[in-house]
């Protein structure tokens, strides 16, 4: 059977960006971009995307350190993200995929946010989103 699988994941999201200018402007290296609508018609908006992403992790579970760990990276350039956010109308996310075991005996990981996690993105007014998968059997 497949185990249990999760990642956590912080993004910035909005129309007519390039997501190089992030990069640029942060100073930090985005695991993915997407330059969809750097180029997009005004008529035909397209979403761009700029994406700081930890590994899966597969063994022990603790999506409270997930998430610290990239709240410890963007931690320092906080005011950057709410400077970026605001001239490019752009929206702050940190998300968490779980792929879930179907294996009845695989523990089902806590999910939950710390304190410094839930401050910093009160700071910058960030969504929270938390996405359930099942995997596949083997």
């Amino acid at each position: 059977m497949a185990s249990n699988e999760a990642r956590a994941h912080f993004t910035l999201a909005g129309y007519h960006f390039n997501p190089d200018h992030v990069t640029q402007y942060l100073g930090i290296q985005p695991t993915s971009i997407d330059a969809s609508g750097a180029n997009s018609q005004l008529n035909k908006p397209a979403l761009s995307s700029w994406e700081l992403s930890t590994k899966t992790a597969t063994d022990d579970i603790d999506v409270y350190k997930l998430t610290d760990e990239l709240i410890k990276k963007l931690e320092p350039v906080k005011d950057k993200i709410l400077e970026i956010c605001k001239s490019h109308n752009l929206s702050p996310r940190i998300g968490v995929v779980l792929v879930l075991s179907v294996d009845k005996n695989e523990a089902v990981p806590d999910v939950g946010f710390g304190a410094r996690t839930i401050r910093f993105l009160a700071d910058i007014g960030a969504f929270i989103n938390v996405e359930y998968q099942l995997s596949q059997r083997v």
